[in-house]
């Protein structure tokens, strides 16, 4: 008729000391998933839109990450930026294919 043997003063210790550790983990991963991150637009990125244009009239062709590279901004800052050129008219997509465009600054908006 055994029953548990009483742990040794270290052993119990060091029980506590995980338990302790794992309940601090649990709540770093409760705030963590708790709150929802917020989208950054190119906006909070990219200050003076006409400024940005000026860098990129200087290459001959644009794709998302030779603008990212350019302007140092993330991939998909750089990709709304475009989308948003886009849709003004500023710029051309003259290739690419499968989310791998290639684009050019439209005649147009070259000569204001």
């Amino acid at each position: 008729m055994g029953g548990v043997k009483k742990r040794s003063i270290t052993s119990e210790e060091r029980a506590q000391a995980k338990q302790a550790e794992e309940q601090s983990s649990k709540a770093k991963q409760e705030k963590k998933g708790g709150r929802l991150q917020k989208r950054e637009e190119y906006r909070d990125r990219v200050r003076d839109e006409k400024e940005a244009l000026n860098q990129l009239k200087t290459s001959k062709s644009l794709t998302l990450y030779s603008v990212a590279r350019m302007l140092g901004i993330t991939a998909s800052a750089a990709n709304q930026f475009l989308r948003s050129l886009e849709a003004k008219g500023v710029i051309v997509k003259v290739g690419g294919f499968s989310g791998h465009r290639i684009y050019k600054i439209s005649a147009e908006s070259a000569h204001p």
